[in-house]
């Protein structure tokens, strides 16, 4: 197929009922949980349907346990089928013909109600134990919806005064002349508690003692 490349076909306007809540797999489970509130409480749907294609299948399930585990009595039946797509593919040389193929897509449809379905149909399941259904006020619910993720914007990790030119005491690595640093190198400011001694070196080493470099410069005396 490197000699051909897929045709875009727009996309056609899908009507959505009123009590239908499409699921996709970039969707999110905490929306479809409000949406299912919206639909039960202040639309008062005794009943809706949980649809989704391919790669969305297992969301559709997962938001579909969740929605059973915060009504109560909520019936379901679980209804799958396939969906044929036919892909067309044009050439980009010359002297070939067009391809097309076909592709079937799995889709399911999840029907959740308050009110009795059939019980012979192969996808029915009965309502949940009341002790496993935890109700959830519908405000609780949307306010739990709205809440942002992870870390906001904070003054966690701000710009301090570790690092420093020229500075004193113990505060970053600065450049300045010290008795017990790293002279005119990277070295750890002055220290009033310490004896003072003469360090004019250039030497990047640290002193343990009294005016003493590890590196180029003169020991103090």
């Amino acid at each position: 197929m490197q000699k051909y490349r897929k045709v875009i076909k727009p996309r056609e306007a899908v009507v959505q009922d009123d009590d239908e809540i499409r699921v996709t797999s970039a969707g999110s489970v905490s929306a479809y949980i409000s949406r299912a509130a919206k639909l039960f409480n202040e639309m008062d749907k005794t009943s809706l349907k949980i649809t989704a294609t391919g790669n969305a299948l297992t969301k559709a399930v997962s938001s579909a346990e969740v929605i059973k585990r915060r009504f109560k009595g909520l019936h379901q039946i679980t209804t799958l089928s396939s969906l044929e797509i036919v892909d067309e593919y044009e050439p980009i040389e010359e002297g070939l013909d067009p391809v097309t193929e076909a592709r079937n897509l799995p889709t399911m449809v999840i029907k959740l109600s308050k009110e009795a379905l059939d019980k012979d149909d192969p996808g029915y399941q009965e309502p949940l134990d009341e002790a496993l259904v935890e109700e959830v006020d519908p405000e609780e619910m949307m306010k739990a919806r709205g809440r942002g993720k992870g870390l906001g914007r904070g003054r966690g990790l701000g710009r301090g005064k570790g690092l420093a030119k020229g500075g004193k005491g113990a505060k970053g690595e600065g450049k300045g002349k010290a008795s017990k640093g790293e002279g005119k190198g990277k070295g750890y400011g002055k220290y009033d508690d310490e004896p003072k001694g003469k360090s004019k070196g250039k030497g990047k080493g640290k002193s343990a003692t009294k005016g003493e470099e590890t590196g180029k410069g003169k020991k103090g005396k």
